[in-house]
């Protein structure tokens, strides 16, 4: 079974590249009095590295400035691994004025399809310097059985 996020689609590729214009664009107005303010719909298209060991699955995902307590990591339907969360935008002070605004805020949600050889009551996730792992271990392979020998003897 594939656990291949669905952001390695063409189109999809494309449409974020699609998102990045107005940065582009706002780079022929990089005084420090531009008016361009970028409020981006968000971590939408948060990144995760899935990587497959012997014992484990694990879902790495970047969340800087994210607390432990602003993340969800939840299974659904016994197979579906949801990771999802908000970041706000910080309260501004009426003396304050942003020139610009290159942080993204908003939701986001991933989901993975777990193959059916993990054991879902045992994953753990941990929270370091704004790298969120989850981890999802493996059933243990049944060891290989041993015909049984039986000794007949003879008559």
């Amino acid at each position: 079974m594939a656990l291949t996020p669905f952001t390695n689609d063409p189109l999809f590729n494309s449409i974020i590249r699609l998102s990045h214009i107005p940065d582009e664009f706002s780079t022929l107005f990089d005084a420090p009095t531009s008016k361009f303010v970028r409020d981006s719909n968000a971590m939408a298209s948060t990144a995760v590295d899935v990587k497959e060991t012997p014992e484990a699955f694990k879902f790495i995902a970047d969340l800087p400035g994210l607390k432990k307590d602003e993340v969800k990591v939840q299974i659904e339907d016994k197979n579906l691994l949801t990771i999802s969360g908000e970041r706000t935008r910080e309260v501004k002070e009426e003396t304050e004025k942003y020139h610009r605004v290159e942080r993204s805020t908003g939701k986001f949600l991933r989901r993975f399809r777990l193959p059916d050889n993990v054991e879902v009551d045992k994953i753990a996730a941990s929270s370091e310097n704004g790298v969120l792992t989850v981890t999802v271990p493996k059933f243990k392979p049944p060891e290989p059985k041993k015909p049984a020998i039986v000794d007949i003897p003879i008559n």
